[in-house]
């Protein structure tokens, strides 16, 4: 079986031109190749020796699939499925699906990007929980996203991308090396050389953020709902693994003052975490952090867990917040028709299933 290039690194870049009979300095040519031009092909690869070009197709791939089907919201969202090849639970190599949501916005258009086939951390208002856990994703897939949707974009005149978040399917921090693998090919010189603040990766909170906090820049959005732990157990059983209390304290060790930045994602709900006592406790737990809070409206799924929040509640919880010092937003929902906002990513356009 033959070995797929995209999602390595310089250095390994370098041991794939050693490993062919070319000299180190290909393993540059190659990362610009893949990760600048973003060839789908070693025949455009024109500064390999063709002989070079002959033994890395006999032994590699590039990696590069286009998405097999895409949605388009009213709103102008964009939703593509792709086929993956992750490591089923059993540890071999099954065909899964994954989606991943284009957002244009006046000034940027973001790319949604999943990191894992489903996901096992069973958040109830989660419809991506339902899925069940079929796999991580490895780096070429992750990458093979980013490439390819933003490669959609300029073929029908859309905006590039100009912003990643790492908030589809998947816990990004249950699946971290092949996570930090990617942002660093987009973030590298020799790669895609975006800036770390272009990107955000999300997190329920889990021990491993803390490698994540100590081997990235790129910002990070962790999912609360809920400022108490008992309260926020019951929805979101990764509360077990690691408190929300020690998520936060593990922040406060960080600095967040100046390029790197902390959000916290809150779906409101009415009634259950909305109230004058959530708030208060929200600024109690916060109080010293630099961060800033996004509340969202809920999309019903599955299990509807409770009713959303009105919209006076939600101004009334953002102007509180606000005024008592954590910046706080009213995130605009996107894609809602097509099960692209958030929380409803299932492999919807899988008609196989």
């Amino acid at each position: 079986m033959t070995e797929v290039l995209l999602g390595k690194t310089l250095s390994e870049l370098q041991e794939v031109a050693l490993s062919v009979g070319l000299q180190k300095f290909a393993g540059k040519q190659l990362a610009n190749w893949l990760y600048v031009q973003r060839v789908s092909s070693f025949d455009q690869m024109t500064n390999i020796s063709l002989k070079g070009r002959e033994a890395l197709q006999a032994r590699y791939t590039i990696g590069r699939h286009a998405p097999v089907r895409e949605a388009v919201s009213v709103d102008g969202t964009r939703k593509y499925l792709f086929e993956v090849q992750s490591d089923d639970v059993q540890g071999t190599k099954a065909p899964q699906y994954i989606e991943s949501v284009y957002i244009p916005e006046e000034d940027r258009a973001t790319l949604c990007v999943s990191t894992q086939a489903g996901c096992k951390m069973g958040c109830r208002f989660c419809m991506t929980g339902t899925l069940g856990f079929h796999g991580h994703l490895s780096a070429a897939e992750i990458l093979n996203q980013i490439f390819e949707i933003d490669s959609l974009a300029l073929v029908n005149n859309l905006s590039p991308l100009t912003n990643l978040v790492f908030m589809g399917e998947g816990e990004p921090m249950d699946n971290l090396d092949n996570v930090l693998c990617a942002l660093e090919i987009m973030t590298a010189d020799y790669g895609a050389a975006w800036s770390p603040k272009r990107i955000t990766v999300s997190t329920v909170g889990i021990p491993a953020m803390k490698r994540f906090l100590d081997e990235s820049e790129c910002h990070l959005a962790v999912s609360m709902h809920n400022p108490f732990p008992a309260e926020r157990k019951e929805i979101m059983p990764a509360e077990k693994m690691m408190s929300i209390a020690d998520v936060v304290a593990l922040l406060k060790q960080y600095d967040w003052s100046h390029q790197r930045r902390v959000s916290f994602e809150y779906i409101c709900w009415a009634g259950a975490n909305d109230t004058p006592r959530h708030a208060k406790e929200l600024l109690r737990l916060l109080k010293g952090l630099n961060c800033r809070i996004n509340l969202i409206r809920f999309h019903a799924g599955v299990d509807r867990v409770f009713p959303s929040s009105d919209e006076k509640t939600m101004e009334w919880l953002r102007d509180y917040l606000t005024d008592n010092g954590i910046t706080t937003t009213i995130r605009k929902s996107r894609g809602e028709d097509i099960l692209a906002a958030c929380g409803m990513l299932v492999n919807a356009l899988n008609t196989n299933h």
